[in-house]
This record gives structure tokens, C-alpha cells and sequence, in this order.
């Protein structure tokens, strides 16, 4: 079973898509980027903003990962939502997402892909 997480885009979730419905869609469908996980439970353990421009992701998802450890839940692989992915091509993101997949990677060992459904 992969746990995962989602975070979305603070400014534009609620603009783009309501209450995140299309991410729930994708996780029960295993469709978009949740189609790798066809052969296997998903397990959402969280799902929260990314903390809001400029640049707090890291803390938010540092705080993320210790919230869920502590509660016997740990996030293996973190999904930025489709609405981040948007943000960051075409609304002037500031989050540089192959520095961002690196440092998390790294220092928190949470793997990290972009994206969640395709609609």
C-alpha cells in the first residue's frame, strides 16, 4: 500500500476545482498520475495547501511529514496537485519544482511527482 499525501495550490484551488474532486476522482479511479499505483491500495494520508507563496512549502511539508509520523501514518510519496502544476506553468509559481523534488527527496525521503489527475 503507497501512503501518500497531496498538497494543492493555496491561491487557485478552490478556483480551479472546488473541495479537490478531481483528485478524489483520480485516487478512486486510479487514473492521471495515481494510474502508476493500479496494482496496489493508495492509502491518502493527508492532503493540505502548499503553505502560500512566496516559498513555504518546505515547512509546511516538513511539519506534514513529522504530523504524520507522529501519528503512525508516515507519507511515502507526496503528490503536488494539478492545480500546483498549473500554478507553476502558467500563474508565476515561485516553487521551482525540480529544486523543490530535490530537497524533499533528499532531506525528508519522501518521493515527490507533480501532478494528480489530468482533467
Amino acid at each position: 500500500m503507497s501512503k501518500i499525501a497531496i498538497l494543492y495550490c493555496k491561491k487557485i484551488k478552490d478556483q480551479s476545482c472546488v473541495a479537490c474532486a478531481k483528485c478524489y476522482k483520480a485516487i478512486s479511479e486510479k487514473n492521471g498520475a495515481f494510474a502508476q499505483y493500479e496494482d496496489e491500495d493508495i492509502e491518502l494520508v493527508a492532503m493540505t495547501d502548499c503553505g502560500d507563496c512566496p516559498g513555504l512549502t518546505i515547512p509546511k511539508v516538513k511539519l506534514l511529514n513529522e504530523t504524520t509520523k507522529g501519528l503512525d501514518r508516515p507519507i511515502e510519496v507526496l503528490h503536488l496537485g494539478t492545480c500546483m502544476k498549473s500554478a507553476m506553468e502558467m500563474a508565476g509559481c515561485p516553487i521551482n519544482f525540480d529544486d523543490l523534488q530535490v530537497t524533499l527527496e533528499k532531506n525528508m525521503g519522501i518521493k515527490v511527482i507533480l501532478g494528480t489527475h489530468a482533467y
